[in-house]
């Protein structure tokens, strides 16, 4: 499964510019073929037991060095092929619509390659068995994006979006090694099974310490509060790009190594409480930027910040929300990528412009785009029946469930988050869809072909549909049971009818405010001052002054407190000792001279000290 688009990697890399033509074609026959394998192995542990299904597969002895004896081996349960199943499914349907997106970029073999590198390696980080394993997809998937991002490099704001979100990952990656570390010192193993065998017996410190770790990896991958400035920036890659990395999966693999490592959550109620906070953060952050934006992938961007900012709410409540985290995770998977597709079709019939005050009465001349566009906003501004209304609501559920302060913190900002999502999606919706034309001369708006516009039309149907499937069927929380644990209902602090009713109240009073701001009035070509929370809001919040301060600065002192440590100490005993042996050579050397008087006196001051020295002894 990992081995073919591997494979596709390899072989559009190396074969040269005779596969030009081919090239693209094998690399989405490749990943469609990875989708089957997926699924045949999905049906075959779907007909055994629920506590069944989980298939070891030990490959080699990778590192056996003393008590670190590591095998190399894959882990494919429930909550490994929901990814595998996501990854090959949106993955492939991508690629698809890179066909047609890329069709005229010259080094489109190149973009392919990459594609399948990054499909091979999400795989990995997914159905690897232990953490170093899974940290080498881990990396993988850091260089795909680096590399995807930066395709356009020759753009130097695009190769410095690229870097940004390079090194702020490295940041996590600090994380993730850190976390192992201390598994290795607390447990002696890195392995699932491992770690998970021996959380039982370990101190509150310990498993606090290692949970941190974890969130701070988490952070840098997921986008999250404060590592979560480079997202927006990404924007730089292509569309599908966006799509794949920044909606579907790669974004998410934060949240996947949160539930992966449940059983060190849940014996870690302030490493629990960690999460939340930094997911109500940071899913109300993006929710504000997503409303100040005025580039369509942008707003896009701070949109899924905001929704993974769900998922880890969810995955910092506990047992009550690691299944809804995934739940929410899959059907994002479909709308946001859906949307981003939609946000490239756009382009492509705009000539590349952004801008949504340039837009405006796109529905009648990209009937397509907009339907499909139109059914992935219902689905995340959990419009009723749609897969956000299954999948979010039941976070926000679960947020104000319990007793205390928590649930009011955690489940208002959820909820309050709610109805700014119906805001800022529908301003998006409409400025780009509806009202009136604000066309420049020189575009030409027209529908995309049938490559791209059959990828959005699969994702929409999975926007509309999904949730009622896995949601009130309880599929999705019955498969993952085995693995996450069984959600036990509990009592909400607002009753499940009023919080439903809040939840629908604030969706409309968002949806009619955007309404009339965006497309009953006028939408101004040059965005209004506005006030000074929009203005902040365009800045992001205050990311990159957040990183100049916090990271680069500190950074830059560190790098070079270090540099100055290794000159002038490090060096400075090396070449001290060596000064110091060479002018000691040069002036013993001296007495070499080769005057047999010199050395008679030198012998006859010898003599002198060794009778001096026994007379001085006796």
């Amino acid at each position: 499964m990992i081995g073919l688009p591997a494979l596709g990697a390899a072989l559009l890399l190396l074969g040269g510019k005779k596969l030009d033509k081919a090239g693209p074609y094998v690399a989405v026959l490749l990943s469609w073929a990875s989708f089957v394998i997926g699924l045949l192995i999905l049906l075959q542990l779907r007909g055994k037991p629920a506590d069944d299904r989980a298939m070891h597969l030990h490959l080699y002895s990778w590192i056996p060095a003393g008590q670190l004896n590591l095998s190399a081996g894959m882990l494919m349960d429930q909550l490994s092929l929901t990814f595998v199943m996501l990854i090959t499914f949106v993955g492939s349907l991508i690629l698809v619509y890179s066909l047609g997106y890329m069709q005229h970029d010259p080094d489109k073999r190149r973009f392919f390659a990459y594609l399948n590198l990054f499909v091979a390696s999400m795989l990995l980080l997914v159905l690897a068995d232990s953490y170093v394993l899974l940290f080498v997809g881990w990396e993988g998937v850091g260089l795909a994006s680096y590399l995807l991002i930066g395709f356009w490099n020759w753009n130097p704001e695009y190769a410095t979006a690229a870097n940004k979100a390079f090194f702020l990952n490295r940041i996590g990656d600090m994380g993730m090694l850190l976390a192992m570390f201390i598994m290795f010192w607390a447990w002696h193993t890195v392995s699932f099974s491992g770690v998970n065998a021996a959380v039982a017996g370990t101190g509150k410190g310990t498993l606090l310490a290692v949970g941190l770790c974890l969130l701070v990896a988490a952070c840098g991958k997921s986008a999250q509060f404060p590592l979560q400035s480079w997202l927006g920036d990404a924007m730089a890659g292509p569309t599908p790009v966006s799509a794949l990395i920044h909606a579907a999966t790669m974004v998410t693999a934060g949240v996947y190594l949160i539930v992966r490592s449940h059983v060190i959550f849940t014996a870690s109620e302030n490493a629990r409480l960690a999460v939340c906070i930094v997911g109500a953060i940071t899913l109300a952050g993006g929710a504000i930027i997503g409303c100040a934006k005025d580039d369509l992938k942008k707003a896009l961007a701070a949109s899924t910040m905001s929704q993974i900012g769900y998922m880890v709410l969810a995955a910092g409540l506990g047992p009550v929300g690691y299944a809804f985290a995934i739940f929410h995770l899959v059907t994002h998977g479909f709308f946001k990528a859906g949307m981003f597709l939609g946000a490239g079709s756009v382009m492509h019939g705009m000539n590349d412009q952004v801008n949504m005050r340039r837009f405006g009465g796109l529905w009648l001349v990209m009937k397509i785009t907009w339907v499909t566009f139109g059914l992935g906003f219902l689905a995340i501004i959990g419009f009723p029946g749609f897969s956000g209304f299954w999948s979010k609501d039941k976070i926000i559920e679960a947020a104000f469930e319990g007793t205390g302060w928590k649930p009011w913190v955690f489940g208002l900002t959820a909820l309050l988050a709610a109805g700014i999502t119906a805001f800022y999606m529908s301003r998006l919706f409409f400025m780009t869809f509806m009202g009136k034309r604000r066309w420049t001369e020189d575009v030409h708006p027209h529908e995309s072909p049938l490559t791209m516009t059959i990828p959005m039309m699969v994702l929409a149907i999975g926007s509309a549909f999904l949730g009622l499937i896995l949601g009130p069927t309880g599929i999705i929380t019955d498969w993952l049971e085995p693995v996450v644990g069984k959600h036990e209902d509990s009592q909400h602090v607002l009753g499940g009818a009023p919080l439903m009713g809040s939840t629908f109240v604030l969706m409309v009073i968002g949806i009619a405010l955007a309404w009339k701001m965006y497309w009953r009035d006028p939408v101004p070509i040059t965005p209004p001052v506005g006030s000074p929370l929009t203005q902040a809001a365009r800045r992001d919040l205050g990311q990159d002054d957040f990183n100049e301060s916090f990271v680069r600065r500190p950074g830059l002192h560190l790098t070079r407190s270090l540099v100055f440590f290794d000159n002038k100490v490090v060096d400075g005993v090396g070449n001290g000792s060596a000064a110091g042996i060479g002018g000691s050579s040069a002036r013993l050397k001296k007495m070499q001279n080769g005057y047999v008087r010199t050395y008679s006196l030198t012998m006859l001051l010898g003599v002198v000290v060794i009778l001096g020295a026994w007379w001085v002894v006796q």
